[in-house]
């Protein structure tokens, strides 16, 4: 999954704000550099991000998603408000990629109402605050408890299994630990079996690894991708496109090797 951040304050500094041009531009080169699907977030998660108006995020993701349908790639959109998720599905997107898991009012009817898939992601408070002070007692039991929740839940609204993913949402009001148990135990987190997507590229607990600036983390992020994989991750969302394909290529031929 290759991320187009449509953002003027993207913690990774490749947000392309309102230049709609630049950014299909962008989504067209991951294409070409092998992503499977392309992520369209016109609302910046990153930790103390204040949040923006649907309005203000629609008129960042709509012409941009627009622009990329003529490139035969399935078109995600990440987003936590529902009438952006209606407009979004109604405009051609193949996917909802909700930070919230469909909390909001109105969501799970959203994507119930729609043949979209969905990833549900696990967040403990809001992108504000949620570095604040993070708390588990036992953080992969915890998040896979509320990712099988709200799996149910969306169940219950009509949602089928084969439309949903889940993402144990790294980063997002986690600690350093916390996010290395969930990598190493990702495995423990398939919820009913479903795919799992892992979001790790350039993130603040690799630069805390590394000492390197959002900008430099692009080994360490191939790295976090290829252990995220051999730890049962289906889906990469990934800065790297490129990189990430030819780390997965190598891996790929040696498990073949060795089966």
């Amino acid at each position: 999954m290759g991320i187009v951040n449509l953002t003027d304050d993207s913690f990774s500094g490749d947000g392309f704000g309102d230049d709609g041009v630049r950014a299909i531009a962008h989504g067209r080169r991951l294409r070409e550099e092998g992503a499977d699907l392309l992520d369209l977030g016109g609302e910046s998660t990153r930790p103390g991000a204040p949040p923006v108006s649907a309005q203000q995020e629609l008129d960042r993701v709509l012409p941009v998603l627009e622009g990329l349908l003529e490139y035969d790639v399935p078109l995600s959109v990440d987003t936590a408000k529902p009438e952006v998720m209606v407009a979004a599905l109604a405009a051609g997107a193949d996917m909802i990629n909700d930070i919230s898991a469909l909390e909001a009012p109105g969501a799970l009817d959203a994507v119930a109402n729609s043949r979209a898939a969905v990833c549900l992601m696990h967040m403990q408070g809001v992108p504000r605050t949620m570095q604040q002070a993070p708390r588990y007692v036992d953080v992969v039991a915890e998040v896979g408890a509320y990712l099988a929740g709200r799996v149910e839940a969306a169940q219950a609204a009509g949602i089928p299994l084969t439309r949903i993913v889940v993402d144990p949402g790294f980063g997002f009001g986690k600690t350093l630990a916390h996010n290395l148990a969930l990598l190493r135990h990702l495995d423990k987190l398939r919820v009913s079996g479903l795919p799992l997507l892992a979001g790790l590229s350039r993130k603040s607990m690799l630069g805390l690894l590394t000492g390197r600036s959002e900008q430099d983390r692009g080994y360490a992020s191939v790295a976090a991708a290829l252990l995220a994989a051999q730890n049962g991750a289906r889906i990469l969302r990934v800065h790297d496109v490129a990189a990430t394909r030819d780390a997965l290529t190598v891996w790929n031929a040696l498990e073949e090797v060795s089966e």
